[in-house]
């Protein structure tokens, strides 16, 4: 039966919801307070269209909202449709009913892996992606990471989905029932959107009703414990697999331990792969192999795929990827790290893999006014060297400065980029990290240039002439 919804936000998810909806037959409006959206082209004939307000009217009168996560839900056009008794549910929940209603009909079942947490979703969503499909399934990855999750239904012979959900989606979701689920991580973040933490945590909490097996990272104890209290009201028959990278033997199903022979993952009493055989690197890295290990067993993945993908794997482009081993050095891509926070997670996860004083770091760029003095501690520890590029430079070694005198002998004002490459290259370094703690904009278009053009740098040293 034909219904009448209101689609609120067009962006990619607000315009895959749209042209799912037109083509079942729906009567569609498009609502977004931006007056000129630059997806507005992309719409099918016969979509009614208010730009420039979030029309209460239009909103009152649908029989559904589908509200695009980019759309703060305290609106008070769409708080007033609430009160109205007006459904309001996000794309994700759309796909989920759609799914299941097919499965139903055709006697099939297609789990869902559903994956969230403040850091790392992306990549964790993107290697149990790439363990399917090693494996030979047909899996569908989407969601907040790359295509709108409705548009996965066009895949025939779904085996698998594979979900990264923000805070946002899963604040519009309900029953989710994912044969696996997890939250990876929690910190402080879009605290503007959400009640402060207890209503961050709140919604992604939500990602356990109903699953048949969460997995529960024991490296922040206080979220392990809310996942675990949580599980028990909202997924009465679910399993539970565990992991920790914290060195504690045989504490979780899986586990990071050194044996003698350096460090490996295991699964239980199983050693699964000395770490040295996978491409991402750095603490946090390890962990997220962890997870994804888990998340793949929960989908029934076979273990031999799983460790064949992480031993090629090379981490999602400019998060702290793994470029290439030249000269007996390592050099990886962290553009997208142009924030201080970023970058010290970069430097103290390669630096516990790699040493003391292990690393050369090129920073630089437009530093947004932070302190960068906050990065000196973690300069001191792990790094050999650090190369100053871009606009910025002369504040940033005076920070660096700042927070210890004694990094006076390790930095280095070299100007661009690839002056940076060619001093850093000849460095005592055993890696060589890009990861600028700034924006790039005053000497590329943005961080996907630059590290396209560190990436490419490090090729032509591979090439260059002994």
């Amino acid at each position: 039966m034909s219904k009448k919804y209101a689609v609120v936000g067009l962006g990619s998810s607000g315009l895959s919801a749209v042209n799912f909806l037109v083509n079942h037959g729906h009567k569609v409006s498009i609502i977004d307070g931006n007056p000129n959206p630059t997806l507005a082209d992309k719409l099918p004939t016969g979509v009614h269209c208010h730009f420039g307000s979030l029309d209460s009217e239009l909103l009152s009168s649908a029989d559904q909202i589908i509200i695009s996560p980019g759309i703060n839900p305290r609106t008070p056009s769409i708080v007033a449709a609430k009160a109205q008794g007006i459904p309001v549910i996000s794309d994700v929940q759309l796909f989920i009913d759609t799914l299941k209603a097919r499965d139903l009909t055709q006697a099939t079942n297609t789990p869902i892996i559903a994956i969230t947490g403040s850091n790392a979703k992306s990549t964790v969503t993107t290697l149990v992606g790439e363990m399917a499909k090693h494996a030979g399934m047909i899996v569908g990855v989407g969601g907040n990471i790359g295509t709108p999750a409705l548009e996965l239904l066009t895949i025939q012979n779904m085996d698998l989905v594979v979900l990264e959900l923000s805070s946002f989606q899963l604040e519009h979701i309900s029953n989710l029932a994912a044969q696996g689920a997890t939250i990876l991580n929690l910190s402080a973040d879009h605290l503007d959107r959400h009640d402060g933490m207890v209503d961050y945590l709140a919604q992604k909490l939500r990602i356990f009703e109903n699953c048949q097996t969460a997995i529960i990272c024991q490296d922040d104890a206080n979220l392990a414990k809310q996942c675990l209290t949580t599980l028990t009201s909202v997924a009465p028959n679910h399993t539970i697999i565990t992991t920790n990278s914290l060195l504690s033997h045989q504490t979780a199903d899986f586990y990071l331990f050194d044996d003698g022979d350096g460090m490996a993952l295991y699964h239980q009493k199983n050693k699964l792969l000395p770490i040295h055989q996978l491409k991402i690197k750095g603490k946090h890295n390890l962990l997220n192999a962890l997870s994804a290990l888990a998340l793949g067993t929960a989908a029934n993945l076979p273990m031999d795929a799983m460790l064949d993908t992480l031993k090629t794997f090379k981490g999602l482009p400019h998060r702290c990827e793994y470029i290439d081993d030249i000269d007996s050095k390592a050099y990886f891509n962290d553009s997208k790290g142009t924030n201080i926070g970023s970058t010290i997670a970069a430097i103290d996860g390669l630096g516990t893999v790699y040493g003391i004083s292990s690393l050369a770091l090129i920073l630089g760029g437009l530093g947004k006014g932070q302190d960068f003095s906050e990065l000196s501690a973690y300069v001191m520890q792990w790094v050999d060297s650090v190369y100053l590029i871009g606009q910025d430079a002369p504040i940033i070694e005076q920070d660096l400065l700042k927070g210890d005198a004694h990094l006076a002998s390790k930095i280095y004002q070299v100007g661009t980029l690839d002056r940076a490459v060619l001093a850093a290259s000849q460095s005592t370094a055993r890696a060589v990290l890009l990861s600028p703690a700034c924006a790039s904009m005053d000497q590329f278009k943005n961080y996907n240039e630059r590290g396209d053009k560190f990436v490419n740098m490090v090729h032509a040293l591979a090439h260059a002439p002994i």
